[in-house]
């Protein structure tokens, strides 16, 4: 098995112009297949529809679907869902989202729980979502002093995130599939 020293060390570069979904972490690229199925995105439909209809009274923060965040020249994530509070400067973020839902598959549940949780907490997300479709459980984490501090469970109940700028209510029993 090669060491780290002898990886490739991929950049922001490599990515664009890379074929297929793909996230690239600490230049380690991770292809994103099989792609999400029928579960995962209905799921992350239901997040993304109640977290929009959430915002209509906030005009500081807007939520979003799966979309590049340059974390550095050597990391892009793609977030399932989330909710940034700030204007984006280009056509990616660049800046760390106040919210981020991560709907877990067999194929992603150890870099979400492990790696992405690290750099999620690194960079000042606020709030981290792990969605447990098989359980239809949500771990819900908050950002307190630079360290996740877990803030329960949710299945069918509802739950209030304060990003500062406004608060989203969320029933997380409209969103699995029955």
């Amino acid at each position: 098995m090669p060491s780290n020293n002898e990886l490739p060390h991929y950049y922001y570069d490599d990515y664009t112009i890379w074929k297929g979904e793909w996230e690239l972490i600490e230049g380690i690229p991770y292809a994103m297949t099989p792609s999400p199925v029928f579960r995962h995105q209905f799921i992350s439909q239901k997040i993304g529809r109640y977290l929009d209809e959430s915002l209509d009274d906030c005009p500081d923060c807007q939520a979003l679907a799966a979309l590049d965040w340059i974390v550095s020249e050597d990391t892009v994530l793609q977030p399932d869902n989330m909710v940034i509070c700030y204007a984006p400067e280009g056509d990616f973020l660049t800046r760390p989202p106040a919210l981020v839902f991560e709907i877990l598959s067999p194929s992603t549940a150890k870099k979400d729980r492990m790696t992405k949780f690290r750099i999620y907490q690194q960079e000042g997300v606020l709030w981290y979502c792990l969605v447990d479709p098989e359980k239809q459980l949500i771990e819900i984490y908050k950002r307190v002093a630079g360290r996740y501090i877990k803030q329960g469970e949710v299945g069918r109940e509802r739950y209030l995130f304060d990003l500062e700028h406004c608060q989203i209510s969320l029933d997380f029993s409209m969103i699995w599939p029955t």
